[in-house]
């Protein structure tokens, strides 16, 4: 049987679909026996440390782990504020495919990030003080400057 089709994927104790394959800093499965970057915890955290943690990830040139971090909190957050972490969580998926010479999905990802982030902030929820025009402007650039 081949590694990653559906019947021999990765499950967790519950039964749930869980990725152990090792994975390169963007996020690309390596195969198995190689060693990959450290996967990132799955605990969720509350909103300040989830942001230093994708934060911290970014710093690293880890764009991909720092969508997963930013995953976890929009899974496990409130649904007011879901908006805000998918939309993070875009921006970040939007620098991996930037990263991985994808321009034109990144781009789009970026894009559908900033639509997401405007609509949320016009709703008015928390922001966890992040200029979130601030922050679209600097992946647009990223992704459209190389």
């Amino acid at each position: 049987m081949q590694h990653g089709s559906p019947a021999d994927r990765d499950r967790n104790e519950q039964g749930r679909a869980q990725q152990a394959r090792p994975r390169d800093a963007l996020g690309r499965p390596l195969p198995y026996g190689v060693v990959g970057v450290e996967p990132i915890s799955e605990e969720p955290l509350p909103p300040a440390e989830t942001l230093a943690y994708a934060r911290r990830l970014l710093d690293e040139g880890r764009p991909f782990a720092a969508h997963e971090a930013l995953e976890v909190r929009w899974k496990s957050g409130p649904d007011e504020e879901r908006e805000l972490w998918q939309g993070l969580a875009q921006l970040c998926v939007g620098l991996t495919h930037h990263e991985r010479g994808n321009g034109v999905g990144a781009a789009r990802l970026v894009e559908r990030a900033a639509g997401r982030l405007a609509s949320y902030e016009r709703g008015g929820g928390p922001a966890y003080d992040l200029d979130l025009a601030a922050l679209v402007a600097c992946a647009r650039g990223r992704v459209q400057g190389g």
